[in-house]
C-alpha cells in the first residue's frame, strides 16, 4: 500500500523546507508545487512548476494527491504592500487551490494561517479560538478571509494559526533577536515583562502531521504554540546559554523604550515589547498533538547551531587561496 501523497506549497521557504523534510522523514510522499524554478535542491518525490493563481495549472499538479499542505503566501514581513496584494495571494489563491484540490479528490486541506488572523501583535489575557477574531493589519485580514472562504467551501480543512515560528534558517524578528544574542555587548532588556508564546518549527511540523493523520473529519482553526510563553529577557538568556555565554542583561526603563519607539514611528515594535501574546492550544491538543520542544530548549539549540555554523564559515578557506 503506497504512502499518502501530499501536495506541498511554499517548500522553498523557511517553514516549507522544514515541512518537506519532516513529512518525508515520517513516510509521506511529497509533491512540491513551485511558482518558478529555484536554485536550491529539494528532496521531494516530485515537483511541478506553475502559478497557483492560474486554475489551468492546478489539475495536473493535484492529480492523485491525498491531501494538500498550503504554506505558501505573502509574508507578514513584506511591509508597505497594498491590501489587495495580500488578498490576491493569501486569500484568492488559497481558495482556488482548495477548490481544485476538492475537484481532484484530495481528502484534506491544511492551511498555514497565522495568529494574526485572530489578533493584533498583542492581546489581553490568554488567547484561544473562542475569542472573536480581530486582525489588525492587511496580512491578518487576508489570512482571516481565507479561513472564512475555506469554511464556505464545505470541504475537510484545517487552518493552523501559528505564533512566531523559530528554527534553523529563520528570518525576520527572530533572526534579529538571534543577532542581538550573538553580540558581545550587555543588552538593556532585563526589565521587560511582557510574555509571548513562540513556536519551534519542529512542533509546527508535528501539528501539520497531526492534522493530516487525524482520522475523523475536521474543519476550523487551531492555534499552535510551544507550551510556555517567555519574556524577551528569558529568550535572550536561553539563546546566550546555547552559545555558552552569560546573559549580560541590564534593566532600562520601559517608558524610555516606549518614547524611542514612538519617535522612530515603530508602534508595532513597542506593542511587541510591552504587550503580551499568550495563546492556549488545548483545542489542537484534543486532536492528539503535543509540542515536544520547549521554547527555552529550542532557542538554546537554535543559537548553538547558529554559532557552530558561524565558526564553520569563519574557518572556511577563501576560494582565492585555492589557486
Amino acid at each position: 500500500m503506497q504512502a499518502p501523497l501530499i501536495a506541498l506549497t511554499g517548500a522553498s521557504g523557511f517553514i516549507g523546507r522544514h515541512l518537506l523534510a519532516d513529512l518525508r522523514a515520517h513516510g509521506f510522499r511529497v509533491r512540491v508545487l513551485l511558482r518558478r524554478p529555484i536554485d536550491q535542491v529539494l528532496t521531494a518525490d516530485s515537483a511541478l512548476i506553475g502559478d497557483l493563481a492560474q486554475p489551468a495549472n492546478l489539475s495536473r499538479a493535484l492529480e492523485g494527491v491525498d491531501a494538500i499542505v498550503h504554506s505558501a503566501g505573502l509574508a507578514h514581513a513584506a511591509s508597505g504592500l497594498p491590501e489587495v496584494d495580500y488578498r490576491t495571494i493569501n486569500t484568492d489563491a488559497t481558495l482556488r487551490l482548495a477548490e481544485a484540490g476538492a475537484r481532484a479528490g484530495a481528502k484534506r486541506f491544511v492551511f498555514l494561517s497565522s495568529v494574526r488572523a485572530q489578533s493584533g501583535p498583542s492581546t489581553k489575557g490568554v488567547l484561544d479560538e473562542s475569542r472573536l477574531p480581530e486582525p489588525t493589519d492587511a496580512y491578518g485580514r487576508s489570512k482571516r478571509a481565507a479561513e472564512e472562504g475555506l469554511a464556505g467551501l464545505g470541504i475537510d480543512f484545517v487552518s493552523l494559526r501559528p505564533v512566531l515560528v523559530y528554527g534553523p534558517g529563520v528570518k525576520g524578528n527572530m533572526a534579529t533577536l538571534l543577532r542581538l544574542a550573538k553580540s558581545p555587548y550587555p543588552l538593556p532588556f532585563a526589565g521587560l515583562k511582557a510574555r509571548r508564546s513562540l513556536l519551534a518549527v519542529e512542533n509546527l511540523a508535528e501539528a501539520v502531521r497531526c492534522s493530516l493523520s487525524y482520522p475523523e473529519p475536521l474543519s476550523g482553526a487551531y492555534l499552535v504554540a510551544d507550551d510556555t510563553p517567555l519574556t524577551l529577557p528569558e529568550m535572550l538568556r536561553a539563546m546566550r546559554s546555547g552559545l555558552g555565554r552569560p546573559p549580560r542583561l541590564w534593566p532600562f526603563p520601559e517608558f524610555l523604550f516606549a518614547a524611542g519607539a514612538r519617535l522612530a514611528g515603530r508602534a508595532e515594535i513597542l506593542e511587541r515589547l510591552s504587550g503580551d501574546l499568550v495563546v492556549d492550544c488545548r483545542r489542537l491538543k484534543r486532536l492528539g498533538w503535543r509540542p515536544r520542544i520547549a521554547s527555552v530548549e529550542g532557542l538554546a539549540g537554535l543559537a548553538r547551531a547558529s554559532g557552530e555554523t558561524d565558526r564553520t564559515d569563519n574557518n572556511a578557506i577563501a576560494p582565492e587561496t585555492l589557486a
